[in-house]
C-alpha cells in the first residue's frame, strides 16, 4: 500500500505566482489610498500649524464654555432642588429602615418582602397617628364653632368692654369696620386667593409624600443592588476601601435614625403615662406632638415639654408646676441614661459638631435638614478620621 498522501487537484502547498499576484493587489490599492488622500488635501488646501493650546484667545474661550456649563449646571440642580431633596430624603429613610430589614432578612425573610413588611408597618404607624390626632382636632374645631355665638355674647356682656364703647364707640367702631371690609370686594378675591394657596399647599405636600413614600420603598427593596452599582464605578484597587467605608456609614445613618426615633416614642410614652396621672386634657394627642418634636435635634424635646407646660397652665398653676419638675428630671436622664445606650453603638459625634451640624442643616434645609445633618456629619468625621488623616501621617 501507497504511504504517500496525493493532494487535490488543482491545489498546491506553495504557490509563488499566487503569493506575488496577492501582494500586487494589496500595493495597488494602497497606492490608490495614497492618490485619493493627496488629492483630497490638494483640494481641501495644506494643512496649518497645530493650534496653541497656551494662547490667551484659547484660555479665554475654554474658561468661559467652563463657566458657561457651569452655570447651566447650576441653573439645571436649582430647578430641580425640590426633586432631588424628595430623592435625599427617601434615601435617608431607606437607610434608617435598613438595619430593620436586614434583621428580618437574617430571619428568612427575602429582601422583597421583609421591605414590603416594614414599609406596611411604617404606613400603619403613620394611619395610627393621623386616626389619633385628627379626630380629637376635628371634634374640639367642631365645638368651637357651636360656641362661638356664646363666647361673641359673652364678650359682649363684659364691663370693661361697655366702659370702652360708651366712652370710645369701640364695638361701633368694630362693627362698622366688619361691615365694610364684608362689602369690599378684594376682601373675598384675597380670602379665595388664600384658599386656593392653602388647597394647592396641601395638595402639593400629599404629593410630595407619596413620591417619598414610593421613592423609600423603592431603595429599600433594592438597596444591595444601588450600592454594587456604585461600588463598581470604583476603580478595583479602591473599591473594597470605599465599600467597607460607605457601608460604615450606612450603619451609622440608619442606627442614628432608629436611635432617635427610639428615644422619640420613649418621651412620647413616659409623656403620655405622666400627663394620664396629672390629668392633662388630650393626653394622647399632645404624647405624639412630644414624640414627633422629639425627632428634632436639641430643641425638640424641649419644644414638646414647652407645649405641654403651656396646656397644664391652662388647668392649673399645680399642673403646671408638676409638668415642669418632670420635664427637669426626666430630659436629665435621656441626656444622660437613655440617648447614650441607645447611641452608642451608632453615632458618635462630639457635642460641638452636633450643634454645628444642626445649626447649618436647619439653615439650608429646616427641619429636614436639621434631621439629617447629625449623620452626615458621623460620615463626614468617619472620612476625616480614616482617610485624611491616615494620609497626613504618610506625607
Amino acid at each position: 500500500m501507497d504511504d504517500s498522501t496525493t493532494e487535490p487537484s488543482g491545489v498546491r502547498e506553495d504557490d509563488p505566482e499566487q503569493d506575488d499576484a496577492t501582494e500586487q493587489r494589496v500595493e495597488d490599492r494602497r497606492e490608490r489610498q495614497q492618490e485619493a488622500a493627496a488629492e483630497a488635501a490638494a483640494s481641501l488646501g495644506r494643512p496649518g500649524r497645530p493650534l496653541n493650546r497656551q494662547s490667551p484667545f484659547f484660555v479665554g474661550f475654554v474658561g468661559a464654555i467652563g463657566v458657561l456649563f457651569a452655570w447651566g449646571l447650576l441653573h439645571v440642580v436649582t430647578q430641580l432642588s425640590s426633586v432631588l431633596l424628595l430623592i435625599v430624603v427617601a434615601l435617608f429613610l431607606a437607610l434608617g429602615l435598613d438595619p430593620v430589614v436586614q434583621w428580618l432578612q437574617a430571619r428568612g425573610l427575602r429582601r422583597g418582602y421583609a421591605a414590603a413588611v416594614v414599609f406596611l408597618g411604617v404606613i400603619l404607624v403613620f394611619v395610627g397617628i393621623i386616626a389619633l390626632v385628627v379626630p380629637p382636632v376635628v371634634n374640639e374645631a367642631g365645638q368651637l364653632l357651636d360656641q362661638a355665638p356664646d363666647f361673641v355674647d359673652n364678650l359682649l356682656k363684659n364691663h370693661t368692654l361697655r366702659d370702652l364703647d360708651k366712652q370710645y364707640g369701640l364695638i361701633t367702631r368694630v362693627q362698622e369696620e366688619l361691615r365694610k371690609r364684608a362689602t369690599d370686594q378684594s376682601l373675598w378675591t384675597s380670602v379665595f386667593g388664600g384658599v386656593l394657596g392653602a388647597g394647592k399647599a396641601v395638595v402639593g405636600g400629599l404629593f410630595s409624600a407619596f413620591t417619598v413614600l414610593v421613592l423609600t420603598l423603592y431603595f429599600t427593596a433594592s438597596l444591595p443592588t444601588v450600592k454594587a452599582s456604585v461600588y463598581r464605578m470604583v476603580p478595583r484597587s479602591r473599591r473594597q476601601r470605599v465599600s467597607f467605608l460607605s457601608e460604615e456609614i450606612s450603619r451609622r445613618v440608619g442606627g442614628y435614625f432608629l436611635g432617635q426615633i427610639a428615644v422619640a416614642t420613649l418621651n412620647g410614652i413616659f409623656s403620655y403615662i405622666m400627663m394620664t396621672i396629672v390629668g392633662i386634657p388630650y393626653a394622647a394627642v399632645l404624647a405624639v406632638s412630644v414624640g414627633v418634636l422629639g425627632l428634632i435635634p436639641m430643641v425638640g424635646a424641649t419644644l414638646g415639654a414647652v407645649l405641654v407646660l403651656i396646656v397644664a397652665l391652662f388647668q392649673s398653676g399645680t399642673a403646671a408646676l408638676i409638668v415642669a419638675v418632670y420635664y427637669v428630671i426626666y430630659q436629665q436622664v435621656e441626656n444622660y441614661v437613655l440617648s447614650p445606650r441607645i447611641m452608642q453603638r451608632t453615632v458618635a459625634v462630639p457635642g460641638a459638631v452636633t450643634v454645628v451640624a444642626a445649626l447649618a442643616g436647619g439653615t439650608l434645609l429646616g427641619i429636614v435638614g436639621a434631621l439629617m445633618a447629625i449623620p452626615v456629619a458621623a460620615g463626614l468625621l468617619l472620612l476625616y478620621q480614616e482617610v485624611l488623616l491616615p494620609r497626613q501621617q504618610q506625607t
